[in-house]
């Protein structure tokens, strides 16, 4: 079988290498870029980031990342999001004066609730799963996965795979057809989180194959 190829976008935030180090060990071929033609012909696309949502989305518009996003979203081709980059897959940030996102998940993006705890969230969470999903195939409910961030998304009740909580009940695991967003980080959240991504790169090899649409 050939192994599947991934796009993880490259636009100037993020520790890409780790990302793409998870998914070699679970045999896909990822390559860090920005270049339309590679993006077109990946089999998945991977949108991570670490940083701040208006500065992330300014270098997304300026390397014409969105329209690729939008359109790959279209045609069903499978995306993930990790972290920062599961947040720019929404509506909107109140991040630094806010901004406007992909709008590809519903909903916005607001402090994650902290009662008063300290931000940024850092460490490890339980999961509890809303919903099936093909991205956690395998996954038990309430595995640990390792979280850094400040803010986080607020989607629409349909669109929400899995909860964790910090102060309150935060919504980490969202999807809406094959756009998957996660808010941990899957590469640092050491055999759940391999497994997890195992599991979207299989989704793409379904896709490519004809057999998810």
């Amino acid at each position: 079988m050939t192994p599947v190829r991934l796009a993880i976008l490259d636009y100037g935030m993020g520790n890409l290498r780790s990302v793409e180090k998870a998914f070699e060990r679970n045999g896909a071929v990822p390559v860090k870029t920005s270049d339309p033609e590679v993006i077109r012909s990946a089999d998945g696309l991977i949108l991570p980031g670490v940083g701040a949502f208006p500065r992330a989305m300014s270098r997304i518009r300026e390397l014409g990342l969105d329209v690729l996003l939008q359109e790959a979203a279209e045609a069903g081709k499978p995306i993930l999001g990790i972290c920062l980059g599961y947040q720019l897959l929404f509506d909107s940030s109140i991040e630094l004066g806010g901004d406007e996102g992909l709008g590809l998940l519903s909903g916005p993006v607001n402090q994650v609730p902290s009662g008063g705890r300290k931000i940024p969230h850092i460490g490890w969470a339980a999961v509890t799963w809303q919903q099936m999903s093909p991205l956690i195939d395998g996954l038990r409910p309430g595995e640990p996965f390792y979280f850094v961030h400040s803010f986080v998304p607020e989607p629409e009740a349909d669109e929400i795979v899995g909860t964790a909580t910090y102060d309150g009940e935060f919504a980490c695991v969202a999807a809406r057809g094959n756009t998957y967003g996660v808010q941990f980080h899957p590469e640092k959240s050491s055999h759940a989180g391999l497994r997890l991504l195992r599991n979207f790169a299989s989704i793409c090899v379904e896709h490519r194959n004809g057999v998810r649409s």
